[in-house]
C-alpha cells in the first residue's frame, strides 16, 4: 500500500497524510500497547508522532509527560529516532503555575520534553495554545534560538485565532525569525466552521502545514453513536451525543454511510479521506488504542475519494 507524503509547511520535514495523536499514550493505552502501536506505525509507513507535555494530565493519577515517557522509552528500546517524525508541545497548564510561552518556561519545558522522550532534538514544536500575557516577539525569539541550537527543527501553532496567527507570521517575516510553518486547529466534517471562517485562509496564504486535531469528532463520525442510547458505548458518549447527535449530525452521517458503500470503505476511513483531500489539510490526526483500529485507519490513508463524494460529504455538512 503507497502512502501518500506531504511537507509540513515549509519545513521541509515528509510526512505521511495522517498523524498519529499520542494523546493515548498512558492513557487508555498503557506502556506495552504503546509500544505495540508505535512498532506497527512505522512498519505501516505512518510514523509522524504528535504528542504533548501535558498529555495525559487529565487521567487519575496522572502529573503530565506520562505519553512523552512512553515514547521515549519505547525509542530508547526500539533505537527508531530516525524512522519517525516527532511532534510535541508547550504552553498548556502542568500545575504548579507551569503554563504559558513566556521565555524562560519554554526553555525549561523543552529540556523536560527532550529529557521525557531520551532524544537531543524534537522535529516539531507546537506551541499548544496562544499566550496573550507574552509578547509574541519574546516566544518566537526563544524558539528561533531552540532551532538555532539544534534542539528543534521546526515550530508550529495550535489553537490560535486567525488574527494572532496572522500576527506571528509578520512579526517572524519582519524580524528575520523562524517561523510558525504549522497549524493544529479544530476541524473535521462536523466542525467546520471555525477552520473555514479565518484559519484557513491565513493557512493557505502562508504556506502553512495544517494538522487538524478531533477529525473524527470524537468518535461521532465513525458511526458509532446513531442513537440517544449509543451514549454508553465509551466514557465521553454522552457529551458527543449531545454535541452531534442532531438534523445536521444524522445528515453527515447518511452521507457517510453511502460514500463508505460506494468506496467499499468505513464511515472513519472516508471522513479522514475527506479531510485528506481538502487543499489545505496536510495530515489530519487520529489515535487508536488497537492493532485493529490501526489496520483501519492506514486504509483511510490510502483512500482516494471521487469528486463527486468529496463534494457529496461537503454539501451534506454544510452550515
Amino acid at each position: 500500500m503507497s502512502l501518500q507524503h506531504r511537507t509540513l509547511g515549509r519545513s521541509g520535514l515528509q510526512v505521511p497524510v495522517l498523524t498519529f495523536g499520542g494523546n493515548v499514550f498512558g492513557w487508555t493505552s498503557d506502556q506495552p500497547t504503546s509500544f505495540s502501536l508505535l512498532d506497527a506505525l512505522v512498519e505501516k509507513g505512518l510514523y509522524f508522532i504528535d504528542t504533548a507535555d501535558c498529555y495525559s494530565r487529565w487521567a487519575p493519577g496522572n502529573q503530565g509527560g506520562e505519553s512523552e515517557t512512553i515514547i521515549g522509552n519505547w525509542l530508547k528500546k526500539s533505537g527508531k529516532r530516525d524512522k519517525i517524525v516527532l511532534a510535541t508541545k508547550v504552553g498548556m497548564d502542568m500545575g504548579e503555575g507551569k503554563t504559558g510561552l513566556a521565555p524562560a518556561y519554554i526553555r525549561q519545558s523543552v529540556e523536560d520534553s527532550l529529557k521525557r522522550l531520551q532524544t537531543d532534538y524534537i522535529d516539531l514544536y507546537q506551541a499548544h495554545r496562544d499566550d496573550s500575557d507574552t509578547p509574541l516577539q519574546e516566544t518566537l525569539a526563544t524558539f528561533d534560538a531552540l532551532i538555532k541550537e539544534g534542539k528543534v527543527r521546526a515550530i508550529g501553532a495550535s489553537n490560535y485565532s486567525a488574527d494572532r496567527l496572522a500576527e506571528a507570521l509578520k512579526i517572524s517575516e519582519e524580524q528575520g525569525l523562524s517561523r510558525y510553518e504549522t497549524l493544529q486547529p479544530e476541524y473535521n466534517l462536523y466542525d467546520r466552521q471555525d477552520y473555514e471562517s479565518g484559519l484557513e485562509k491565513v493557512a493557505q496564504q502562508n504556506g502553512l502545514g495544517v494538522i487538524n486535531y478531533y477529525s473524527l469528532a470524537s468518535g461521532f463520525l465513525s458511526g458509532k453513536y446513531r442513537s440517544k442510547a449509543d451514549a454508553s458505548k465509551s466514557k465521553r458518549g454522552e457529551g458527543v451525543v449531545e454535541k452531534y447527535l442532531n438534523d445536521r449530525g444524522l445528515r453527515i452521517l447518511a452521507a457517510l454511510d453511502s460514500v463508505a458503500e460506494a468506496h467499499h470503505a468505513t464511515p472513519t476511513q472516508v471522513a479522514l479521506a475527506w479531510q485528506i483531500a481538502r487543499p489545505s489539510i496536510t495530515a489530519p490526526i487520529v489515535s487508536v488504542t488497537s492493532l485493529t483500529q490501526l489496520e483501519e485507519l492506514s486504509k483511510a490513508a490510502a483512500l482516494k475519494l471521487s469528486d463527486e463524494a468529496v463534494n457529496k460529504l461537503t454539501e451534506a455538512s454544510s452550515y
